[in-house]
């Protein structure tokens, strides 16, 4: 009788733990995700393992990855088709938020608040679990009403405000290096941001942003991705991403 009843309770405390286990899974399902910034080029030699890591990155539910293309490798003999001026213009304003000296490729920039050498796995998975378990300041949310709307839900916001940034991205593109430091190889590249736009400033109160996305739809853009983000290169303080296939479901 004994024997039985201990073994009950042995069975219990499994059961507990693994229903706390669960309880904990679920909330951690709950957070927004982690938003990953790599500033890459196909002109750039080191950054093919930084690429293929964003790959990995990109196929997990608690991350936000975004690959944004710099101009400044061109002239090494490849132009990175997906480079931008804008992408540049974004990494420098991290580096002056940051205090960093220079700006370099590969560099992932977590959640606006960690500047890592992109290929480094070890020391960025570190970060994304630091992310995971600092809180966000508000709520964002899409709904897939005409073009598309972002809703950013009421919370305490920074004293300057915050900003409301919307990323336009591509699935993936595979693309044959012909010149360059990555010359003869073919390098993958996935959700590659093509445009950067703000919408306006978070205050505090609850916001509902129209969006006009069924351009993008057309165009054969994958995703738009909305970062509520501490100044304009501050720590990001919500997020969240729509696909664009759901505007065409919702018509």
């Amino acid at each position: 009788m004994v024997r039985d009843l201990a073994g009950l309770a042995v069975a219990l405390i499994g059961l507990f733990g693994l229903l706390a286990a669960a309880s904990a899974q679920a909330a951690s399902d709950e957070r927004p995700p982690v938003v990953i910034e790599l500033f890459t080029s196909q002109g750039c030699s080191s950054c093919p393992p930084a690429d293929e890591f964003l790959t990995e990155l990109a196929m997990r539910p608690d991350v936000i990855a975004l690959s944004l293309h710099v101009d400044y490798w061109d002239y090494i003999g490849w132009k990175d088709p997906y480079g931008s001026p804008m992408m540049t213009e974004r990494q420098r304003r991290y580096a002056g938020a940051l205090g960093l000296r220079y700006v370099f490729t590969p560099q992932m920039i977590v959640d606006g608040r960690q500047s890592l050498v992109g290929s480094d796995r070890v020391a960025v998975e570190s970060a994304i679990v630091a992310a995971r378990v600092r809180e966000k300041a508000v709520r964002v949310s899409f709904r897939p009403d005409g073009g598309g709307m972002v809703v950013i839900a009421a919370g305490p916001a920074p004293k300057a405000g915050a900003t409301v940034w919307q990323a336009i991205y591509d699935s993936d593109h595979e693309t044959e290096v012909k010149r360059g430091e990555n010359s003869g190889r073919n390098i993958r590249n996935v959700n590659v941001v093509r445009s950067v736009e703000r919408l306006g400033t978070w205050t505090g109160e609850e916001l509902e942003i129209p969006l006009n996305l069924a351009n993008a739809a057309a165009r054969g853009r994958y995703g738009c991705a909305v970062i509520v983000q501490e100044g304009r290169s501050g720590p990001i303080i919500g997020a969240a991403v729509m696909m664009l296939g759901s505007l065409a479901q919702a018509q």
